[in-house]
């Protein structure tokens, strides 16, 4: 895929690894929208610093999937790239199965499995027509007993079914991929974590990983712009997490 003049829909875009993934899709020469459904003024601060278009998208809501496919479509004219990056957890111990609620793993799995599926559907039609691509955003913790919660990593372990599986129903015109970060610095871990605690796990963590250091969002983007450009490849993962799975 040749991403000059490509359109492209990165939900989640405002700050971390999708901003990231916005701006190099940028670099490389597509038109961008940027979802958002909480950080409005990062994510209009990143549109503007790459000339993108911001749209307000909660991909856990149907109509408002349904409402931002056809607003991109109106105003850019086609979509040929849906990076599905928008995520949520809640941070509980594994142990504590009773802090897990029921109507947290509804919200987990909503939205980071039946998100990325609405927007799939929604946009399958031109990502058909355009012969385009998909990549989702899962995590390493969709391979082992870890994350901030149980509900999380099953929820990213559902992503990767869903894309082996997107993979053979878009096929042939559609190619479905994955990527799988492990820690990645960005506010999502000092959130979680505090700044302090994040520095302590990152501390503690980078002498464990073969390449001695934690991602940045930039090397997860490189991850979705290769597989982008990976035109005979389809269903498949890349873990970006500087070789630390390899001593899992």
């Amino acid at each position: 895929m040749n991403l000059t003049g490509a359109v492209a829909v990165v939900t989640g875009g405002g700050t971390g690894i999708g901003r990231a993934v916005a701006r190099s899709l940028a670099a490389a020469g597509a038109e961008v929208a940027v979802t958002y459904a909480h950080s409005a003024a990062e994510a209009k601060a990143t549109a503007a610093e790459i000339g993108a278009l911001a749209v307000p998208l909660n991909v856990g809501d149907e109509t408002q999937v349904r409402a931002a496919a056809h607003r991109v479509l109106r105003e850019l004219g086609r979509v040929d790239v849906l990076v599905n990056n928008a995520a949520r957890t809640h941070a509980v111990e594994h142990a504590d199965l009773d802090g897990l609620t029921d109507a947290m793993w509804h919200e987990i799995l909503d939205v980071n499995v039946v998100g990325p599926y609405r927007c799939v559907r929604a946009l399958a039609p031109a990502l058909r027509a355009a012969r385009g691509a998909v990549v989702n955003v899962s995590s390493i913790s969709a391979y082992r007993a870890g994350g901030s919660s149980i509900a999380y990593g099953v929820s990213k372990a559902a992503l990767l079914q869903l894309t082996r599986n997107l993979a053979a129903a878009l096929a042939p015109e559609v190619r479905v991929n994955a990527v799988a970060p492990g820690t990645v610095d960005t506010r999502w871990q000092t959130s979680l974590h505090g700044e302090s605690g994040f520095a302590t796990r990152r501390a503690a963590e980078e002498p464990q990983i073969p390449l001695g250091r934690v991602a940045t969002p930039e090397h997860v983007a490189q991850a979705v712009l290769g597989l982008l450009t990976m035109d005979d490849v389809t269903g498949e993962t890349i873990i970006v997490d500087g070789g630390k799975h390899v001593r899992y």
